[in-house]
């Protein structure tokens, strides 16, 4: 699914136009990138909870040369499930 598709089933269930749809989700995508780049937490209940983690330098492996390289740390967006999402 992509985000038009994704903006379509969201105006479907919820009654609205595409238009509004799109604008509720790019509102989401927009407070939830602010929220984790402050370094904080997003828990929706019976969703799962984004958040923030470091990862640490280390040393890889280029596959094409087997030459070793320094893979600097960084920070990553984590995803964990809800218990209320089952598939």
């Amino acid at each position: 699914m992509n985000k038009n598709d994704l903006v379509k089933a969201m105006a479907a269930k919820a009654g609205l136009t595409n238009v509004d749809a799109r604008k509720a989700l790019d509102a989401f995508v927009n407070v939830t990138e602010e929220t984790l780049k402050k370094g904080e937490h997003i828990s929706l209940v019976g969703f799962g909870t984004f958040g923030v983690t470091k990862r640490n330098a280390r040393t890889g492996i280029n596959p094409q040369t087997k030459a070793k390289i320094k893979i600097p740390a960084k920070k990553v967006v984590k995803f964990k499930p809800g218990s209320g999402l089952a598939l």
